[in-house]
C-alpha cells in the first residue's frame, strides 16, 4: 500500500468492544412506545413490557431504552464478528478520477458487503440470535424486504441452532429468487408475503388478492407467528433502538479508520428504509460532533417512491399494517401504505427508526429523497469505477455522495465525503438488467397505495 492510504480495514483497526447508545446524548428523551387496545384503552408501561417480553429477548429490551452510553458486546458475539469485521474503509479514487474531481474533494466508503450475507445486517442478526439462544428460544420469525435481513438472520440461526421463518415481501420474493434460495440453503423457511398462513395475511389478501406486499404487512405476519407460539420470538432487522445500537459498530470502526487516513468527513451519508445502516454510521459521528471533534453533516437518503423522512408526518403510528406492534413516534407515511415495487426492497417501509426520526425532526440530521433511475445510474458508474456492484438500497447513498462531490466541485470547495456502502448487489441482477435494457422507471410517492383505498 505504501503511502497511498486507500484501504483501512482488517490489518489496521480493531473490532470495538462496546456499541454506542445514542439515547443518553439526545437533547430530549426518546418518546416511549404506546399500545392502544381495540376498545381505546392505552396500556401502561408494565403491560407494554409484558407484550414486548413475549416477542423479544430480555437483553434486547434492556438495550431498547438503556441510559448507558456504551453497552458491552458479548465476547461470543465478537468471536463471530471476527469472521468479517472490521469491514474495510476505502477511498474511491477511481470514481474520483471518473468524476474529474479536484484533489480537495474526496470520497470514502465503508464497505459492509464483506459479511457472509453481503450486507450490514449480520451486525444485529448475530447478537439477536445469541440473546435468543441464551433464553432457550428455538425459533425466530421475521420479515424481509429485499432479502438481506432474512439472509442475515438465516445465517445467524444456523450458527446458533435456531429455526428461522421468514415472511418475504412478495414483490421482492418474485424479483430476487436467489435471496430466497440463499435463506433456504441456510435452513430458513421462506414465504411470499402476504400469505394465507396468518390472519394478518389473509385479511390483506381478502382486500387485495393481487397485493405485492409491504414490510408493514410482512411484519404483521411474523409478529403473529411469534405471538401465537411460546417457543418463538420475533426479530426485527431495523427501526428499533437495539437494532440501531448494534449497527453502530460500523461508525465506530469508520471513525478510527478515517483517523488512519488523516481525514475527517464533512458529510456522512447512508441510505434509509428503517434506518439501521444509516444509524450505524451516523450515530457515532453525532457523538463525535457533541465531543467537538467533528462538524460533519449527517445525511439520510431515501427513495422518492417511499419518502418517509421527507414527506411523512412526524407522529405516533403503528410499525406494522395489522396493528400488532406498539405505536412509535416517528416519521410515517401511514401503516397501511404500500409503496410502488421499486427494486430497493429494503427501503420500502412506511415508517422509520424513532431515534433517526427524532434527530431529523430536531434538525440534527438531514434527509433527501432520490429517484430509482438516477440511483442505478450512480450504481453502474460506481461499479465500473470501483469494481463493486452495489445493492439497489446502497445506490441511494452513492447517488447522494456523487451529488455532494459535484456540488463541492461546482462551488470550488474542498469536501470529504463518507458513505456507507451497506451491501453488494450480486442477488439484484434482474434490477440491473432492467436498468441496462432501459426498462427501469421512476415512481413517486403517489404511485403507492393504501389498503383502505
Amino acid at each position: 500500500m505504501g503511502n497511498d492510504k486507500t484501504r483501512f480495514g482488517l490489518d489496521e483497526t480493531r473490532i470495538p468492544e462496546a456499541w454506542y447508545n445514542v439515547i443518553p446524548d439526545l437533547k430530549n428523551p426518546p418518546a416511549p412506545p404506546k399500545v392502544v387496545t381495540p376498545d381505546g384503552t392505552e396500556l401502561g408501561p408494565e403491560q407494554i413490557g409484558e407484550v414486548m417480553a413475549s416477542l423479544f429477548p430480555m437483553e434486547c429490551l434492556k438495550q431498547e431504552m438503556s441510559p448507558d452510553r456504551w453497552i458491552d458486546i458479548p465476547g461470543a458475539v465478537i468471536d463471530v464478528y471476527k469472521t468479517y469485521r472490521p469491514s474495510p474503509l476505502l477511498r474511491a479514487r477511481q470514481l474520483e478520477r471518473v468524476l474529474g474531481l479536484p484533489e480537495g474533494v474526496k470520497i470514502f466508503y465503508k464497505y459492509e458487503g464483506v459479511s457472509p450475507a453481503g450486507s450490514h445486517k449480520p451486525n444485529t442478526a448475530i447478537p439477536q440470535a445469541y440473546y435468543n439462544k441464551q433464553e432457550g428460544i428455538t425459533k425466530i420469525s421475521t420479515e424481509t424486504g429485499a432479502g438481506q435481513w432474512g439472509s442475515a438472520l438465516a445465517i445467524a440461526g444456523a450458527l446458533y441452532g435456531i429455526d428461522v421463518e421468514v415472511f418475504m415481501v412478495k414483490v421482492s420474493y418474485e424479483q430476487k429468487p436467489y435471496r430466497r434460495i440463499l435463506m433456504e440453503t441456510y435452513g430458513a423457511t421462506v414465504h411470499a408475503s402476504p400469505t394465507n398462513l396468518t390472519d394478518a395475511g389473509s385479511h390483506v389478501l381478502a382486500m387485495d388478492p393481487d397485493s405485492t406486499g409491504s414490510l408493514g404487512i410482512a411484519i404483521s405476519e411474523a409478529v403473529e407467528v411469534a405471538a401465537k407460539n411460546a417457543d418463538t420470538h420475533y426479530s426485527l432487522g431495523s427501526v428499533l433502538n437495539h437494532v440501531c445500537l448494534h449497527q453502530t459498530i460500523i461508525g465506530l470502526e469508520a471513525i478510527e479508520q478515517m483517523q488512519l487516513a488523516d481525514e475527517e468527513p464533512d458529510v456522512v451519508i447512508g441510505c434509509v428504509g428503517g434506518g439501521s445502516n444509516f444509524a450505524g454510521i451516523a450515530f457515532p459521528y453525532y457523538h463525535r460532533k457533541l465531543e467537538g471533534k467533528s462538524k460533519a453533516r449527517l445525511l439520510a437518503v431515501e427513495p422518492k417512491a417511499c419518502p418517509t423522512l421527507t414527506a411523512g408526518d412526524y407522529r405516533y403510528d403503528l410499525g406494522d399494517e395489522a396493528g400488532m406492534t406498539p405505536q412509535m413516534l416517528m416519521y410515517t407515511l401511514g401503516h397501511d401504505f404500500v409503496p410502488a415495487g421499486i427494486h430497493a426492497g429494503g427501503l420500502r417501509y412506511h415508517g422509520d427508526s424513532p431515534l433517526v426520526s427524532q434527530l431529523v425532526h430536531e434538525g440534527e440530521m438531514e434527509a433527501v429523497s432520490v429517484n430509482q433511475v438516477a440511483c442505478f445510474e450512480a450504481a453502474v458508474q460506481f461499479a465500473r469505477a470501483e469494481g463493486i456492484l452495489p445493492a439497489p438500497e446502497s445506490s441511494h447513498a452513492i447517488r447522494a455522495a456523487i451529488d455532494e462531490a459535484l456540488a463541492a466541485q461546482a462551488a470550488g470547495e474542498d469536501r470529504v465525503i463518507l458513505f456507507n456502502l451497506s451491501g453488494h448487489g450480486h442477488f439484484d441482477l434482474s434490477a440491473y438488467e432492467a436498468y441496462n435494457s432501459g426498462s427501469l422507471v421512476d415512481y413517486d410517492f403517489s404511485a403507492g397505495t393504501t389498503l383502505s383505498e
